[in-house]
């Protein structure tokens, strides 16, 4: 027992060793200059632990960046879609997902710009889908989806999957732009420009 607590921590120590010297390493160049050497290096620790945890640099920066993206999720799981929030609480929550990150704007502009990682991408939108899934789920209270009860069970149905898609793509694709451009606008500003477009599209019903 002792000698696996000892090995837990050992795990812990190279993967959060790692993970720190990747988080620096992308605030001096692109992720697409940055090698397996190069974060083993930083780290001082040996390229075949790096492969005892991770396939490559972009596996690395997806676990890296996980308590970032909780963070993300946090703020997004406020929005709570179809909650039916004022319009002042529904602004507010918007606001913190933009706002949290614009806190770590050169990570994000890093990982999300044109030479960052598909994967990174492809994982931070499947975690928003999730997150807004569960938010349609919990809101969606007597109505269900789209204001629904199943006729036989009388339960409230699942949210589609397509309908939470449609929500974090469009969340995660303002995102991406905004950082592109350098985030020109404040988080507050972004929130006031696409939240009633966001809002209709999460509530509205079905023809």
């Amino acid at each position: 027992m002792t000698a696996q607590r000892s090995m837990d921590r050992r795990t812990r120590r190279s993967r959060q060793a790692l993970e720190a010297a990747l988080l620096d390493l992308i605030t001096e160049r692109e992720l697409t200059q940055i090698s397996v050497s190069d974060v083993t290096g930083r780290a001082d620790v040996h390229r075949t632990t790096f492969y005892e945890h991770y396939t490559d640099v972009h596996d690395l920066a997806a676990s890296a960046c996980t308590q970032m993206f909780d963070q993300l999720m946090a703020a997004a799981a406020a929005l709570n879609v179809a909650a039916g929030l004022s319009e002042e609480a529904a602004h507010h929550a918007l606001t913190e997902v933009f706002a949290q990150v614009a806190a770590h704007q050169t990570l994000y502009r890093s990982l999300l710009g044109a030479d960052g990682s598909a994967r990174v991408i492809d994982h931070l939108l499947e975690r928003t889908t999730e997150s807004v899934r569960e938010s349609l789920a919990a809101s969606g209270g007597e109505r269900g989806e789209r204001g629904e009860r199943d006729e036989r069970s009388g339960r409230a149905t699942e949210p589609s999957r397509a309908l939470a898609v449609l929500v974090a793509g469009a969340l995660v694709g303002t995102i991406t732009d905004w950082l592109r451009r350098g985030c020109p606008e404040t988080p507050e500003q972004l929130s006031a420009a696409i939240r009633p477009h966001l809002f209709a599209v999460a509530t509205a019903r079905p023809a």
